[in-house]
């Protein structure tokens, strides 16, 4: 008979304890019921709690509210699971039922590996590589994906959710109203009131796991002011009061919102009401937020939309900012309140400051954020030269993440406090390689790269289902942020095992065909021969993109034989499986049509595509984002 005693009351242990639990008896059905109690002096049975607890060693452990530690000494009958914070003692859980052969590939019930079988003796220690190791919202979001990849998301032992925006509207309203695909599924209107409502669900779910939550991001340059930003980044209708109006950036002579949008829109910073405005804004939201982590301070979205006014031009944006960054911390530190702040190296403000500086380091992270690199290589430390000068609203994008990352190491000769970056794999860029292959390459080769120039890990900006054809390019992620030494084909070929059974070879070869015919730089748009025709014309590549019905059909051979496999989440992924051979299909009759030079014909077939395989929505929705996919690839 099995025991679970937890050695410390805490709500997050609580849940560990269940968990522990719910899986033991999973593996091992017939083992009968399990006990959990509160038993402080526990000396048999599995005993969970913090290091100390065990008197096990700490040495490691310098902030233990970030750094997350893994002891595990068990055998056949239980043993210690411990952990360096809550959150901890939680990883500890799933990595020891790891080490027993479960698995966790996609969200949800369907996305588990659970063997049946009698656990094994652990011996386990880990330090996570990485601080900061997580995800943030984006694309098109239903509420149930939003819950099932929270939980998922801790299985992999990622301790950072971020919800970005205080009513995340604009992302639930683009799955609810079925973007991109309202010819076959009618809209299902929603309000902000109902989204703020799942917000805090949200949040309960990440608090019941111990997860680092980070909060808010774009919105500050509006809300404060009176300004709705709960449209995200769609015109506004706003009539904005003369006496805001005078707060708003000057761009081409006039104080306006940015082409209509008050996300888009930065202020006049000079101005020291703006300033402590904003700082007395987002210090109320901390005092009423006490639950967030770290709470995202950026500024407007777009980029060259600085003000441009004589006051303004005196300084660059980020001399502004960290003004702004100093004038809340003493707001926050007067109010007694020791919350987090991020602010974030950003389009303008990736260009450091040259006069302020952060004068309380330990309230503050750097968060770098280099929307504007190619993904199709990663930092090359060889090649890393200065940053150019900062030009007001007529500076050049770095495209290289050579070029990006010369900003970044020109903010660490004054910054030398934490430091991780925001990252786009999960946003668009996942769209351009249907295999997913290439993109679980360069996610990997990006934090190894990303480790040398001193940054403690990466929250990505992305969509929550990005698990068609399969979860790999997430495992990846997860698996590197956890630990850097890791073997990257171990961990693939780890992932495509239990997810495809003995058929895992055959698939994975199959998507890593599908990734070279498609060529994730051809679809990043920097293959074209001829950018005056368009971003994908390249008549030479059009031959190669006919190739994929070929490669597509061997794909669907093996979906087909074994589509009804024993093991549930093999079962659901032969399915996906089935479903993306079509999509490759109908994805490379569009490009290769666009590679040759027929805009008109392939503007036809997308539109085709896009409503055929919109019929599948529904089926695919807990793994394939419809709308951000296709917004990716719209032609």
């Amino acid at each position: 008979m099995y025991t679970i005693h937890k050695i410390r009351a805490d709500h997050v242990i609580d849940f560990a304890a269940e968990e522990l639990k719910k899986y033991l008896r999973m593996m091992m059905p017939a083992c009968g019921d399990i006990a959990i109690s509160y038993q402080p002096d526990a000396a048999d049975g599995f005993r969970l709690g913090l290091l100390e607890d065990f008197g096990l060693d700490t040495s490691d452990v310098e902030e233990p509210v970030l750094d997350d530690v893994v002891q595990i000494i068990a055998d056949e009958n239980g043993g210690i699971l411990a952990g360096s914070n809550p959150r901890s003692v939680l990883f500890a859980v799933y990595r020891y039922l790891k080490e027993n052969g479960c698995r966790w590939l996609f969200p949800g019930v369907d996305g588990e590996y659970i063997p049946i079988r009698k656990v094994q003796p652990v011996n386990y220690r880990h330090k996570a590589s990485h601080r900061f190791r997580g995800h943030c919202n984006e694309g098109a979001e239903f509420q149930q994906s939003m819950l099932e990849t929270i939980d998922y998301f801790a299985k992999l032992e990622m301790n950072v959710y971020m919800l970005e925006f205080d009513i995340p509207f604009t992302y639930y309203n683009t799955y609810y109203m079925h973007s991109y695909n309202e010819d076959n599924r009618p809209p299902e209107p929603i309000t902000p009131e109902t989204v703020l409502q799942w917000k805090r669900q949200c949040e309960a779910e990440i608090a019941k796991r111990g997860l680092q939550f980070h909060d808010m991001g774009h919105g500050w340059t509006a809300e404060p002011f009176g300004i709705s930003s709960t449209a995200g980044w769609a015109a506004s209708t706003q009539e904005i009061p003369a006496e805001v109006k005078e707060f708003l950036a000057v761009t081409d002579g006039e104080r306006k919102l940015w082409g209509g949008v008050p996300l888009n829109t930065n202020l006049c910073m000079s101005k020291p009401e703006v300033r402590t405005t904003m700082a007395q804004a987002i210090a109320d939201y901390a005092e009423n937020h006490q639950n967030v982590s770290y709470i995202h301070v950026w500024l407007a979205d777009g980029a060259r939309n600085h003000c441009e006014c004589e006051e303004c031009r005196k300084l660059r944006p980020s001399d502004y900012y960290i003004m702004i960054m100093n004038e809340l911390d003493e707001e926050l530190t007067r109010r007694n309140l020791a919350s987090k702040i991020v602010f974030i190296a950003y389009v303008d403000t990736l260009f450091a400051p040259r006069q302020e500086k952060i004068r309380n380091p330990g309230r503050f992270a750097l968060l770098y954020a280099p929307i504007q690199r190619s993904y199709t290589s990663s930092i090359d430390m060889d090649k890393i030269t200065e940053p150019p000068e900062y030009e007001r609203n007529r500076w050049e994008t770095p495209v290289s993440s050579e070029a990006n990352a010369a900003f970044l190491l020109d903010w660490q000769k004054d910054w030398h406090g934490p430091c991780f970056t925001y990252e786009y794999h999960f946003w668009r860029h996942m769209c351009y390689d249907p295999g997913l292959m290439t993109i679980s390459r360069r996610i990997y080769e990006d934090i190894l790269a990303y480790r040398k120039v001193g940054l403690d890990g990466i929250v990505e900006d992305g969509t929550q289902r990005c698990f068609f054809p399969n979860g790999i390019a997430l495992y990846v992620y997860a698996a590197a942020l956890l630990d850097c030494d890791c073997d990257y084909d171990a961990v693939v070929d780890d992932y495509f095992r239990h997810c495809y059974g003995e058929n895992w070879q055959a698939v994975k070869d199959y998507f890593s065909r599908i990734s070279e015919a498609f060529d994730f730089a051809y679809l990043e748009g920097e293959r074209s021969v001829d950018y005056s025709r368009n971003s994908f014309y390249n008549p030479d590549h059009a031959e190669v993109l006919k190739t994929v019905p070929a490669i597509a059909a061997e794909g669907r051979a093996i979906a087909e034989e074994n589509s009804r496999l024993p093991v549930r989440v093999q079962s659901v992924a032969m399915r996906l499986l089935l479903r993306h051979a079509e999509y490759s299909e109908r994805l490379a009759e569009v490009m290769a049509v666009k590679a040759a030079g027929g805009d008109e014909q392939a503007h036809e077939l997308w539109d085709s595509f896009r409503h055929d395989f919109g019929k599948y929505e529904f089926e695919l929705e807990r793994y394939f984002d419809h709308a951000q996919t296709l917004r990716s690839l719209r032609m």
